[in-house]
């Protein structure tokens, strides 16, 4: 952890030099079945679900700390060094393009691993899902473009996904743990970000409960009245609240003009039960998500979360316990994962010098840490 306590994700365009990429392999071929050795498979993925743990392995393994390709390339490496056969260990998807085989890659290695139609079919719900909350339920802005879905021969799973703000350039990088709250409240565990915003719909914040089963209400109803509110335009003559409060218009208060009507008539349709059921159902995108959002704050008067749901801005806090006190027992305890990671690895000398060289750059002074 720098000393600062904060990671900047800027978007680096291009693509890790294979030297280096190559050596990242091999490292984290290394301290993986180490971990996994000493820890197991859940030990593992809980540690690579947190955020402390994946950032300074990331560091370790070579990679620079400043970029969005700290998720990116970390991720590519595990996957390559990871062996399924060996480990019990699977990750699918990865960047752009390569997100979308996420179905077809936890399929491929579900049935490898010989688990049932329904367990793979819960995974692949779930690794969409988490996809789909973090897009829509949380809108932040940040287009997500990494999906990374790791899973054991038990259906086990973890996500580690990132979105993409083009305006601020920067990314916004998602930790979902291995302990599962569901898929709508407050399911992840982390959301790293150097910066908190003003304004952000967060659905899946504990205060949204009323809105969303407001929601649920709505999209039981005729869809046409929805049409109506939302595509009615506000008389010429008539004055917004803004003016006599002397505030700027929110914007949040926005009502969005592309809602996919066609989904909305099959919600109705469908009838979900519950708000899983309304998000999950396929065409449900931010559009439709918001716009049900505020008609239901309209008219219900349940107003949902506009507070930005960042709750990692990296590490551990900082050393005046601002904005919250230095966790250093996990702290120690990731570092010493990794320093013996490193001296049980089988690489040169040199590359684990290197490595504890990174790992150094990248905690606090730490009293007794040597090589």
């Amino acid at each position: 952890m720098c000393a600062h306590a904060t990671a900047l994700l800027p978007l680096h365009p291009g693509q890790a030099p294979r030297w280096l990429f190559g050596r990242m392999v091999e490292l984290a071929r290394c301290i993986t079945g180490i971990v996994i050795d000493e820890y197991g498979r859940d030990g593992f993925m809980a540690r690579l679900s947190d955020p402390w743990f994946f950032q300074s392995l990331s560091c370790v393994l070579g990679y620079d700390w400043h970029s969005s390709g700290t998720t990116t390339v970390t991720c590519g490496a595990l996957k390559e060094a990871i062996d399924p056969e060996e480990t019990g260990l699977a990750i699918c998807g990865g960047k752009g393009k390569t997100s979308l085989k996420t179905p077809a890659e936890i399929r491929e290695r579900g049935e490898a691993f010989n688990l049932s139609e329904n367990m793979i079919d819960e995974l692949a719900y779930s690794s969409r899902m988490a996809a789909k909350v973090d897009n829509s339920l949380v809108q932040d802005g940040y287009q997500l473009y990494h999906h990374c879905f790791l899973f054991d021969e038990r259906g086990e799973w973890i996500v580690i996904q990132q979105g993409i703000n083009e305006k601020r350039g920067d990314a916004r990088r998602y930790h979902w743990p291995l302990e599962h709250n569901g898929f709508i409240e407050e399911p992840q565990g982390a959301i790293l970000c150097d910066t908190r915003l003003p304004h952000v719909l967060d659905m899946t914040d504990s205060t949204s409960e009323e809105n969303r089963r407001a929601c649920v209400d709505l999209v039981k109803e005729n869809p046409e009245r929805l049409r109506r509110i939302i595509l009615a335009p506000v008389p010429a003559k008539q004055r917004r609240l803004d003016s006599w409060t002397g505030k700027p218009e929110q914007e949040q208060l926005v009502m969005p003009r592309n809602v996919n009507w066609d989904t909305l008539r099959g919600v109705y349709e469908f009838q979900p039960s519950g708000y899983e059921e309304l998000v999950a159902f396929r065409g449900v995108g931010p559009s439709t998500v918001r716009g049900l959002s505020l008609v239901a704050e309209l008219i219900y008067g349940d107003r949902a979360s506009w507070e930005d749901p960042v709750r990692f801005n990296f590490a551990f806090g900082g050393k005046d316990g601002v904005p919250f006190p230095v966790d250093r027992r996990a702290m120690d305890e990731a570092v010493e994962v990794l320093k013996n990671g490193i001296s049980s690895s089988k690489v040169r000398d040199e590359e684990k010098t290197r490595a504890f060289t990174r790992l150094r750059r990248c905690v606090p002074p730490i009293p007794g840490f040597r090589k």
